[in-house]
């Protein structure tokens, strides 16, 4: 019985391209390094700027913690404060980017359900809970797309992984 499977000592000739390929994984291939760099600073940014705040004014931030009824407030401040800060930071930079990305995500879940509980809000306040809640959701996508693609090249995981390996990305 013959086979149509090629056998491991054989060359496979390659797929005819298509004339115009415009896919976003082929229209986009060359600039992904650069997309990957805008996306952290833009996400990154966002979690820079608050973490700063936070870590400036911790007791403001425990205080309103305690407010909405979090257990150990004190505890649970300055430690997401932290992780928004410098988690936002390692972002824009990244730096152990799979890791940081995975914790202001995490972050961003406990946050969004502690302060943006829409569906028990009175209807005056419902409609900018909802956006709130739906905007942080479109926030945690794009850090787990970053956990999942990488930092790309430009980024101090990048470079390290080139140091260590050799060669490009």
């Amino acid at each position: 019985m013959e086979s149509n499977m090629a056998r491991y000592d054989e060359t496979i000739a390659p797929l005819p391209r298509a004339e115009v390929e415009i896919s976003g994984d082929r229209l986009t291939a060359g600039w992904q390094d650069g997309l990957l760099l805008i996306g952290r600073v833009a996400i990154g940014a966002i979690f820079l700027h608050s973490g700063f705040g936070k870590v400036m004014e911790l007791s403001a931030f425990t205080a309103r913690m305690e407010s909405m009824g979090v257990p150990v407030a004190s505890v649970m401040a300055p430690l997401g404060a932290f992780v928004e800060f410098f988690g936002g930071l390692a972002i824009i930079l990244g730096a152990w980017t799979w890791l940081a990305a995975l914790l202001v995500a995490a972050f961003t879940v406990v946050a969004t359900y502690i302060a943006h509980r829409y569906w028990i809000m009175p209807p005056e306040q419902m409609a900018a809970q909802q956006t709130q809640f739906m905007k942080n959701l479109a926030i945690t996508g794009g850090l787990l797309a970053f956990a999942a693609a990488g930092p790309g090249r430009f980024s101090i995981d990048g470079w390290r992984w080139r140091r260590e390996n050799g060669r490009y990305l």
